[in-house]
């Protein structure tokens, strides 16, 4: 039978893990976080979701480096909490979670794209938009029909764009930095009120910036493929971590003393208008078509990582058998990816960005993101003396931060995404629930009898 190869590179898996970090996210949600946090205050939401990424980054790196399989979470979950009984149902709960939120991330990142090709086709109206991007669904997916070798070579190249992009935004921001735009009052206008309103305004912020850092993980989900995976694993994901972080703080900054921030927390084209103001017209098209590479280069790596987590669960028993299967000469999901590129195609026709990505980012949070983090620390506790190729730094601090702001977030999260997320969770679990009684697994397996 063939199987996956472990044919990914330190390299290969940091350039997987920062093109899907970046993809369309932050150029999308930069001016609602400057909306919502009135001005140069928006840096904040960018260094809690930089705090959050390293914290959560520390569980996912121990994870990843212990159990370096396919599916990631899923492999994850049934471990910490125990393979035949809750750590079952939190794995089912995941898988059934990922299949309707993976193909939102994806169907978020070619809703994004449309938007941002008006500015060079802005004749382009609601239905050419659904068009373009449902196509780009299929034109990712056929880029992704080969080996994971091939794919690793790809994705250096991607990551190239997106580096190389991103430091001419902060080169050419700093060289034409005026800080009277943004930064007239000074230290000032960067320090929290500490109101009511500022909290709400750095919830619903955080939200938005936690999407664009979302990714670092993307690795545990190639945990089958990648070489030497207890120490690569949580290398890449803090490389990938600090190297965006920075990147993104950078960027906020060079756009805010560029733009007035009342204006930019208006524009739909913050990249565009961006070059635009300081090179003129040209300069901006040129920008606004590496913005859309970007935004290809991150759908890739997006639908890469999630085709994993269907096979993972289908080749464990605990999904469709037909999930399970490999491409018979080129050893990758195909079914797997197929499915997830089929339903991803279809949301992409249905829903709006700002839905997409509030309901991303929240309906996660409880079983994926908390689930871990409070499971990690219980296995810590019940197993003292195991061995663990990757310990964070400061344990437990980092898995507790992780849950604070976790917490935070899910309770400034708008209530209707609130209630979205709980609904998912319980139709989830009462599926276990009538799969596991049809098939006698737990709770409903019968009790065993001890011989005397």
């Amino acid at each position: 039978m063939s199987k996956l190869v472990r044919g990914l590179s330190l390299g290969q898996s940091v350039a997987i893990n920062m093109i899907d970090m970046v993809g369309i996210g932050p150029f999308v949600t930069m001016p609602f976080v400057i909306g919502a946090m009135s001005g140069p205050k928006s840096i904040i939401a960018w260094l809690l979701g930089a705090l959050l990424a390293f914290a959560d980054g520390a569980v996912w790196a121990e994870l990843g480096a212990k159990w370096p399989e396919a599916g990631g979470s899923y492999a994850f979950l049934q471990n910490l909490y125990g393979r035949q009984k809750w750590g079952r149902m939190m794995a089912f709960l995941y898988v059934w979670q990922t299949s309707i939120q993976a193909p939102l991330v994806i169907a978020s990142g070619a809703i994004g794209f449309a938007q941002y090709l008006t500015y060079l086709i802005p004749s382009l109206g609601p239905i050419e938009q659904k068009a373009v991007s449902g196509g780009l669904v299929i034109l990712i997916t056929v880029l992704l029909y080969r080996r994971i070798s091939d794919i690793g070579k790809i994705s250096v190249v991607m990551g190239m764009i997106v580096i190389g992009t991103i430091l001419w935004l902060i080169a050419s921001g700093f060289s034409h930095f005026d800080p009277s735009l943004s930064f007239a009052g000074g230290a000032k206008d960067l320090m929290p009120d500490l109101s009511p309103l500022f909290f709400f305004g750095l919830g619903q912020a955080t939200l938005k910036t936690v999407y664009s850092y979302l990714g670092y993980y993307n690795v545990c989900h190639l945990g089958g493929e990648i070489k030497e995976p207890e120490i690569n694993i949580s290398r890449s994901i803090f490389i990938s971590i600090a190297g965006i972080a920075i990147l993104y703080l950078s960027m906020h900054t060079a756009v805010l003393g560029t733009i007035p921030w009342q204006e930019a927390k208006d524009s739909k084209f913050i990249v565009s208008l961006f070059f635009e103001r300081i090179y003129g017209h040209t300069a901006a098209l040129v920008a606004t078509v590496l913005v859309l590479l970007i935004a290809v280069s991150s759908l890739f790596a997006v639908m890469l990582g999630y085709s994993r987590v269907p096979y993972a669960a289908a080749t464990d028993g605990n999904f469709f058998s037909i999930f399970s299967r490999l491409h018979p000469t080129k050893n990758f999901p195909y079914v797997s990816l197929l499915v997830l590129a089929g339903v991803a195609f279809v949301f992409s026709l249905l829903f709006r960005l700002g839905e997409v990505i509030s309901a991303i980012v929240t309906m996660r949070i409880i079983i994926q993101f908390v689930g871990q983090a409070v499971g990690l620390l219980l296995y810590h506790a019940r197993m003292k003396d195991e061995k663990f190729p990757y310990r964070m730094l400061l344990y437990p601090i980092p898995a507790l931060i992780a849950l604070v702001v976790w917490g935070f977030i899910f309770c400034y999260a708008d209530i209707e995404f609130i209630i979205g997320a709980l609904g998912v969770i319980a139709t989830g679990a009462l599926l276990y629930l009538i799969k596991a009684n049809i098939s006698h697994e737990w709770p409903f397996a019968p009790a065993k009898t001890g011989s005397k």
